[in-house]
Order: C-alpha cells, then sequence, then structure tokens
C-alpha cells in the first residue's frame, strides 16, 4: 500500500475512533488501516480509543495487531493507552487491554513517568484501581509524585 493512502486511512482510523464508531474502525481495518501506524501527530489509534473510553473500538485495534504496550507521542496525547484509559476510569477500556497483554506495571515516559494505577488512583477511581490491582498492578510507592491534571 502506497504512503499517500497509509495516511488517509490513518486519519480516517483516528476520526473514526475520536467519534466511537466502532462500525467505521471495523471498516477502515479490513480496508487496510495499521491498527499500530501513529498519525503524523505521534497519537496512536489505540490511545485515542483508550482515552476516550471507546471499548469496542480498543478490541478491534487490538485484535487487529496494535500493540498494547506501545505509548503515544502527541503533544497532550503522550503515554501508554493502559495509563489513558486508567487515568479518565474507563473500565471496560481497561478491561480490554488488560485482556490482550497490557503490562499493569509500565510506566509511561519510558518507564520513568506513573503507572496506569498512579492515574487511576489521581482519579480516583477505584474500581478502575481494583482492576489494575487484581491484574497484577502493586501498590503506589510511598512519596509517588501528585500530579496537576490541569496543567
Amino acid at each position: 500500500m502506497n504512503r499517500r493512502r497509509q495516511k488517509k486511512l490513518t486519519r480516517a482510523l483516528l476520526l473514526a475512533v475520536w467519534t466511537d464508531d466502532a462500525g467505521r474502525v471495523r471498516a477502515l481495518l479490513r480496508a487496510g488501516a495499521d491498527p499500530a501506524t501513529p498519525a503524523a501527530d505521534g497519537i496512536t489509534p489505540l490511545y485515542a480509543a483508550s482515552v476516550h473510553g471507546a471499548a469496542d473500538a480498543v478490541r478491534l485495534l487490538l485484535a487487529a495487531g496494535a500493540p498494547p504496550n506501545s505509548e503515544s507521542g502527541g503533544t497532550g496525547s503522550e503515554g501508554t493507552p493502559l495509563c489513558a484509559a486508567a487515568s479518565w476510569g474507563h473500565t471496560d477500556a481497561v478491561r480490554e487491554l488488560l485482556a490482550h497483554g497490557a503490562d499493569p506495571t509500565l510506566r509511561e515516559d519510558g518507564g520513568t513517568g506513573l503507572s496506569p494505577l498512579d492515574w487511576a488512583l489521581l482519579g480516583p477511581h477505584p474500581e478502575t484501581a481494583a482492576l489494575l490491582r487484581a491484574a497484577g498492578a502493586g501498590p503506589r510507592p510511598p512519596g509517588a509524585l501528585a500530579v496537576n491534571r490541569n496543567g
């Protein structure tokens, strides 16, 4: 597939994810959209689906081969899909990611940032935190950084 067509498919896939249109996501994946290809700004389709809690899109992207632990690079949209879903308490998306091999202990920023459990606790999203703990996420280390989510 040529590069131009793949760019168009990637843009269309991100739009379908942002609008939570699972039928369109499915059709674009069948048409050859690569679930692992980030947009020009670095955001990955799986990150976009995870941060919006679009569990059906998350499931489709993972089934099509999107890597569950890869970090997105878009400005303001950087991080792992599991951290994105956990930070907003999207338990259905968290369940899908965990079922497809997302690492509940993986920290963002190349391993130096916050973990999915940190994000869930900061939410606070106790149901998401319990789900992550059941999947093997350890306790939050004493003195872990607090994050100001408003900038």
